[in-house]
């Protein structure tokens, strides 16, 4: 299997380096491997979705 580091995820997807660490430290890209103290990425993984949700209230509905 092909891997890519931190750096390569965060451009490829768009995102910090640090948020990659959090989100391999969690367990939420599936195929992640810890050599020493850097993550490896599968070439092929896909960029986890945004756990956070949206509220449908709108401004003035309370």
């Amino acid at each position: 299997m092909d891997y890519i580091s931190v750096k390569a995820a965060s451009e490829k997807w768009g995102i910090s380096e640090r948020r990659i660490q959090k989100l391999c430290e969690e367990n939420r890209i599936n195929g992640t491997e810890k050599f020493g103290r850097a993550w490896m990425i599968p070439k092929d993984a896909q960029k986890p979705i945004d756990g956070r949700y949206k509220s449908t209230m709108k401004v003035g509905e309370i």
